[in-house]
């Protein structure tokens, strides 16, 4: 085998082994799981995983459950619920919110989509509709409830993960509404005020909102079974010791879940609550995302050795003789002002770019203000401080290079949603193939996210020294733009497992975006490394960056306006 193929070999075996694993777990049992698109309230489009256990048939229904993904995710984020329900003989419509995954916009829109994912449930005839379970986590949390106020008597109880009754956005909580709820809030939970008006969440225990739900006038006891299954008043609290976004990881909280509905719906296969097997499949779909960026390597590497691409291929030249102050100080900015400058660019963007039917995601829009201010202190920087890389740019070929890897790797992508039903993620990190309305803004923001990586990824490469090892090119490249969210994050969640704030608590939706940035930088310096080592230009690693952290982020986010 050629050199230039072990690469790409690597990454699809890596692609296939994990993509495979992932399949045969969330299958288990002789689960089918389908793909469903249905028509919501106004004709919106909905989407859902649907997941059929093999006991469920129209002449022997089996218990049904709605599972509702958070703010900024999408219906595979409830993979862990919807695996161990499913084990269990349940039903389970896995719904995309709208304006989230591949239901139609705009988000928020028709109870969050709430009331049409019961409804549609309710018509499957698979379903016994007497026995209809709610699950949400965050967000998901009020769409069940908005499902919930909408037919009140078509369901038998309810959990919420993470998430509240009453103001701002959900119906409001009362000791027989909802029917027979479970709360899953954990200890370090990130939204403890705006969900429960206690400003830690280990103290939820004490709020008063809670009071009014569990119907009572002092601290609501965890695990304490009040009011009545019979009556459908029962209510229970849970507390794991994990975050908001961990709720989706952890063994616990989503043990809760299963022993609730297995104490209130009827019918099923009776399973312990800790039998799980949901984490093999984290694994697998995380071993699939390594894969897929060893196989984008492999690809530019397999590429770049035909005739026409050849013309790019040239040895790396160091644009620095040695490391002197210089060079520390521009490791140093480049690290830490993406991250010291997080906060209040992306309030900025909040402000100066509000969903519109061009720039229709809300939090896109604010890593766009991000990285365009950040690529503006750059090039400052660049031109005080830093040393401008010696490269050979050839344009038409660096753009048809990058954009022929990642069409090889939309096309595994593609080909492994056909055949697996399973994407490239683990935990808060997925990458999802795109929809029609995904596709029809990829490339609006395309615009700013490509300016931002020529100029990122072109100061970058003026940190590289002669003489550096291989070893040491990767680990420079990591850590100018890895090291600051990794440092941002400890710094931020050292306290919450502490005393349990948030170092900045008037920002948990931002620090839990921020999560991601640390794996994706990480990518991209491996890439833009990779690349340039073999062009001794930045253009395709940053043509290549580009195209895929655009399509990572525009098919991960809510689109808040109707287009």
């Amino acid at each position: 085998m050629k050199n230039q193929w072990k690469l790409l070999v690597a990454g699809l075996v890596l692609v296939f082994i994990g993509s495979l694993v992932a399949h045969l777990i969330q299958t288990s049992g002789g689960i089918r799981i389908q793909d469903v698109r249905f028509a919501g309230t106004n004709g919106l489009r909905m989407s859902a995983l649907l997941y059929i256990p093999a006991n469920a048939t129209a002449q022997t229904p089996a218990p049904g459950i709605l599972a509702v993904h958070g703010y900024i995710n999408s219906r595979e984020t409830q993979d862990g619920f919807a695996i161990e329900f499913a084990r269990r003989g349940y039903v389970v419509l896995a719904l995309d919110q709208t304006g989230h995954g591949y239901s139609a916009p705009p988000a928020f829109a028709n109870g969050f989509g709430g009331p049409d994912g019961l409804k549609f449930l309710r018509s499957l005839d698979m379903v016994d509709k007497e026995n209809i379970g709610l699950e949400g986590h965050s967000m998901g949390g009020w769409t069940v409830l908005a499902a919930a106020a909408a037919f009140p008597n078509d369901y038998k109880a309810m959990v919420l993960e993470g998430s509240s009754t009453g103001a701002p956005f959900a119906a409001e909580g009362t000791p027989q509404f909802p029917r027979n709820l479970a709360l899953v809030f954990s200890k370090y939970d990130e939204f403890s005020q705006l969900m429960w008006k206690v400003p830690k969440a280990r103290d939820v225990t004490e709020s008063s909102k809670l009071w009014k739900l569990f119907g009572v006038e002092q601290p609501v006891q965890p695990g304490a079974l009040y009011g009545s299954v019979e009556n459908n008043t029962a209510r229970v609290l849970f507390t794991p010791a994990v975050t908001h976004p961990m709720d989706h990881i952890s063994s616990e909280a989503i043990g809760y879940s299963l022993d609730w509905f297995q104490r209130n719906l009827k019918g099923g296969t009776p399973l312990g609550a800790h039998n799980q097997i949901w984490y093999w499949k984290e694994a697998g779909t995380l071993v699939a995302l390594v894969g897929f960026v060893v196989l984008l390597l492999g690809a530019f590497d397999v590429l770049l050795k035909l005739p026409y691409f050849s013309r790019l291929a040239q040895s790396p030249i160091a644009s620095r003789d040695t490391r002197t102050w210089g060079w520390w100080m521009v490791l140093i900015l480049t690290a830490f002002v993406p991250v010291l400058s997080f906060y209040s660019f992306f309030g900025w963007g909040g402000l100066w770019l509000k969903p519109s039917r061009l720039l229709p995601q809300g939090i896109t829009n604010q890593i766009v203000v991000w990285a365009l201010l950040n690529g503006v202190i750059t090039l400052v920087l660049s031109f005080r401080l830093g040393r401008k890389p010696t490269l050979v740019t050839r344009w038409v070929p660096s753009v048809l290079i990058a954009l022929a890897t990642i069409v090889v790797g939309y096309a595994v992508l593609s080909l492994v949603d056909l055949v697996f039903k399973v994407d490239f993620r683990f935990w808060v990190v997925a990458l999802k193939l795109m929809g029609p309305v995904h596709f029809k803004y990829f490339f609006v923001y395309l615009i700013p996210f490509l300016a931002f990586f020529m100029i990122a990824l072109r100061g970058l490469h003026g940190l590289s020294v002669k003489g550096d090892s291989t070893f040491r090119q990767y680990a420079t490249n990591i850590a100018a733009l890895g090291l600051g969210f990794l440092v941002f994050l400890t710094i931020e969640y050292v306290p919450l497992f502490i005393n349990g704030q948030l170092l900045t608590p008037a920002e948990p939706l931002n620090t839990i975006v921020a999560i991601q940035f640390l794996p994706l930088m990480v990518i991209v310096a491996i890439i833009a490394t990779f690349t340039y080592r073999r062009t001794n230009s930045y253009v395709p690693g940053a043509l290549l960056s580009a195209l895929l952290v655009t399509w990572y982020i525009v098919a991960g986010q809510a689109t808040q306006a109707a287009v």
